[in-house]
């Protein structure tokens, strides 16, 4: 049912991207079996999450196959001279291998070993499905949503001392070291979604079943419901509004002003602001910080250098999409409040749904929907009362953090403390 829900999803889409003359998700997955894909690392970091069904020489197989296939069409790319600047020359032999294994689970595959085999190979195919449906979505929202309303969330974002001004000046002071460490981490948070991934699902061969709740739920879960935001809430973050900025081009003819990141925005009447059809509306929320923050929540259990790397990702995601201009402080902390509703929805559902978990995921609910409320109609409130309303803002996030953090507590299983021995009577 899953399979047919997704497959349906994929196929809406990819008839509203036609209708704007936009390849959709399953016309960009096609093209990669034999064009250059343009998500080369994110392949094989798909066919690791398919491996984890396999047996280790199953596994040596596969990466073996994989890199062979590769090697092969970059030796006939390079043959026939066939260009491959807009994607990456490998990651095609990821994608073959994936294809095949569904084939062998619906060929020489039988009952549970079928099942097993087609749930990982669905697995792999699903995030890589997630990235495609995701770029399909940005460009919709740009065609369809000609209007921003980054005037509100800059007005409302005076309320915490305009964060993206500051951290940004930061940033350009750290100099191109900074910015490239920043921007690897910003751009390859999937790969690191990956690592923890595979540590939660360590011991699928060998159990033969899949945990009831890891980060890929969450993170595809996020990426099909984040989008539909976007849609509501168009906004294309403060680099694009408001200026050129530190790094990039920026808004050209279409930002208010060139003021990002050394002059923040005036207080004025905030409006609508016409902009262009090219640019993704994806600021509200920020998945990012989302995505970074189910990391930080996965790796918590995991051995000390996850615990570490889930630390660093997370604060190192939060200081490029703040220090880069892409997004505006309110749009983290909606970020934060969004992925601790979606973990506490999929963690009741997996679970069993029960009164914390129902009071848990409708308070977070409630919370998330009135940060986009608040930022919509009281900005100028917001702006004129900043020691009011920043520690309001602050103060909602924690409280979701705070339920969250007690309510998921109480569902751990208790370790029962040993038994003391009985002391033994002495020989005379």
């Amino acid at each position: 049912m899953a399979g047919v829900v997704t497959l349906g999803f994929l196929i809406a889409l990819e008839i509203a991207a036609r209708r704007y003359g936009l390849p959709g998700p399953i016309t960009s997955q096609a093209r990669e079996v034999i064009f250059a894909p343009k998500s080369g690392f994110l392949l094989y970091a798909s066919m690791a999450l398919m491996m984890v069904v396999l047996t280790r020489r199953q596994r040596l197989i596969a990466i073996g196959a994989a890199i062979g296939i590769d090697v092969v069409l970059v030796l006939v790319r390079w043959v026939f001279d066939v260009k491959t600047t807009d994607g990456h020359p490998f990651g095609n032999g990821a994608l073959w291998v994936m294809l095949g294994c569904a084939v062998i689970a619906f060929t020489r595959r039988t009952g549970r070993e079928r099942a097993l085999l087609l749930k990982g190979v669905g697995l792999g195919l699903l995030l890589v499905a997630g990235r495609k449906t995701g770029d399909t979505w940005l460009l919709i929202t740009a065609k369809t949503r000609p209007a921003v309303l980054d005037p509100y969330v800059a007005t409302a974002d005076h309320a915490l001392g305009n964060p993206s001004w500051l951290v940004g000046r930061m940033v350009r002071a750290t100099g191109p070291v900074g910015a490239h460490v920043l921007d690897f981490v910003y751009v390859q948070l999937a790969v690191a979604a990956v690592v923890i991934a595979l540590y939660q699902l360590r011991n699928v061969a060998v159990e033969r079943r899949f945990p009831s709740h890891h980060l890929v739920r969450t993170f595809l879960v996020i990426g099909l419901l984040g989008p539909g935001i976007y849609m509501i809430f168009p906004v294309v973050g403060p680099i694009f509004a408001y200026g050129t900025g530190a790094f990039g081009t920026g808004g050209g003819h279409w930002a208010l002003a060139n003021l990002w990141p050394d002059v923040p925005p005036p207080l004025d009447t905030p409006h609508a602001m016409p902009y262009d059809r090219l640019t993704p509306r994806n600021c509200m929320p920020s998945l990012h910080t989302a995505w970074a923050t189910t990391i930080f929540i996965h790796s918590r259990k995991g051995p000390r250098i996850l615990r570490f790397a889930g630390v660093f990702w997370l604060i190192a995601t939060l200081g490029a999409t703040l220090g880069f201009g892409y997004h505006y402080g309110v749009d983290l902390i909606a970020g934060v409040v969004f992925v601790l509703t979606v973990e506490a929805a999929l963690r009741s559902q997996a679970r069993g749904w029960d009164r914390p978990g129902i009071r848990l995921v409708a308070y977070s609910a409630t919370v998330f929907a009135a940060l986009l409320l608040s930022y919509r109609y009281l900005p100028v409130e917001m702006a004129a009362h900043p020691w009011v309303f920043g520690p309001l803002l602050i103060l909602a996030m924690i409280s979701v953090i705070y339920g969250y953090v007690r309510t998921t507590t109480t569902w751990e299983p208790k370790t029962a403390p040993a038994p003391r021995p009985e002391p033994q009577p002495e020989l005379v």
